[in-house]
């Protein structure tokens, strides 16, 4: 089967879009509520149990943080091989970043516990916390897409995490974080066309 996870603003109802290109799989949307990671290391394995049952092989197609939740989850067990569309893979260096838009420091954000910006993100320091005493770990096969003007995830820090993980990586001259363009998205689809076609053979450990 299929497991589409969505990311920021999304909803489950996106899986739709992946049911032509994976004809006779059932194809399921991931319909969570969190908005923490912490959150979706509780939620993420009772949904799945719900969706995915006793069917394998799983396929994950994740988007954004939602590909991050997932692997915050620690998922991958259940997992076959994963297809990541512009991934959050270093949360910590977003979150870092954020806080220098915004012009706040460790210290203040430390003292106030939150803190809303201009641009409409709330700055968290348990949050924060979290995600450096949790970090990443992934072992399922996976491919990655990368929006070349991706404003979240710098390219050098994709591609180290990439290399990390041996993953496949696939970076879109021109691309966004957000693919959703009729060019984005064809070029999406011709991406996932290509790896369904290499399979998990194509992968190297």
């Amino acid at each position: 089967m299929i497991l589409y996870v969505h990311g920021k603003g999304g909803s489950a109802d996106e899986a739709e879009h992946y049911r032509a290109l994976f004809p006779g799989e059932d194809v399921v949307g991931l319909d969570y509520t969190a908005q923490t990671p912490w959150a979706a290391k509780e939620e993420f394995p009772r949904l799945y149990d719900s969706a995915c049952k006793d069917r394998l092989p799983v396929t994950l197609i994740a988007n954004s943080i939602g590909a991050y939740f997932a692997m915050t989850a620690r998922s991958e067990q259940r997992i076959a091989r994963a297809f990541f569309i512009s991934p959050i893979v270093d949360m910590e260096k977003l979150i870092t970043d954020r806080m220098t838009w915004a012009n706040v420091s460790e210290p203040e954000l430390r003292a106030r516990g939150e803190i809303e910006t201009a641009f409409g993100e709330t700055l968290s320091w348990a949050y924060l916390s979290y995600v450096r005493a949790h970090p990443l770990r992934w072992t399922a096969p996976t491919h990655i897409l990368y929006g070349e003007n991706d404003p979240l995830t710098a390219q050098e820090t994709v591609s180290r995490f990439a290399s990390q993980i041996h993953a496949t990586l696939t970076v879109m001259a021109g691309g966004e974080h957000w693919f959703h363009t009729e060019e984005q998205m064809q070029f999406l689809d011709d991406w996932i066309r290509k790896q369904d076609r290499r399979g998990t053979l194509g992968f190297v450990k």
